[in-house]
């Protein structure tokens, strides 16, 4: 990512009604070539897809909003251990700014982690970002699990259709007050809630 982007660290309601829109569009822009089902959760001024974000981590350049991921605080079961992890999601590159690495978005957010106080933090990617989550993980700053189940749940309800799901997307761990190796073994892991 450019030199010249400005980092935004913020609490939840920190963030104005303007704030909200601004995010709204941009993960419409940003998540819509993918399909329009991802970028339905944005519509209205809505910034959020599944759960809200505690943090928000916003990099903005000279044309707007560049960078963008949220913060949860959280517990998860993995396996049989019950495991509190900052998960991290809602994570969105301008188009015109993709491939400029996932490290920002992390590096910006390590003193938030650290105050956090949270031995991991943890995320879900499609199997699609492979390549690009794998560059990050070389350094040794992560890894990625793969074969492990997430379930979570839906975030509309609706009665005719199940409460939750169960998904194997890409696990990325971050070490934060603890080493990876301390991540407890599961092939599964309970959400507890919607994804962020």
């Amino acid at each position: 990512m450019s030199l010249k982007v400005q980092w935004k660290l913020c609490w939840e309601n920190q963030l104005e009604r303007a704030d909200h829109k601004e995010l709204s569009e941009f993960f419409r822009k940003s998540y819509g070539p993918t399909g329009a089902f991802h970028a339905k959760p944005f519509e209205g001024g809505r910034s959020w897809a599944g759960a809200r974000p505690e943090r928000r981590a916003i990099a903005y350049d000279s044309v707007g909003i560049a960078s963008h991921m949220g913060v949860l605080r959280r517990f998860i079961k993995v396996g049989e251990t019950d495991l509190l992890v900052a998960e991290l999601g809602l994570y969105a590159v301008r188009p015109d700014l993709e491939r400029m690495g996932i490290a920002h978005s992390v590096g910006a957010l390590t003193p938030t982690l650290r105050e956090l106080g949270v031995p991991f933090s943890f995320g879900t990617v499609r199997h699609a970002m492979r390549n690009h989550v794998e560059r990050y993980c070389q350094n040794g700053m992560a890894i990625i699990l793969t074969g492990v189940r997430v379930r979570s749940s839906i975030t509309e309800v609706n009665p005719d259709l199940p409460s939750t799901r169960t998904e194997e997307p890409l696990v990325v761990i971050f070490p934060v007050g603890r080493p990876l190796n301390e991540w407890p073994p599961g092939t599964l892991i309970e959400r507890n809630g919607s994804e962020l």
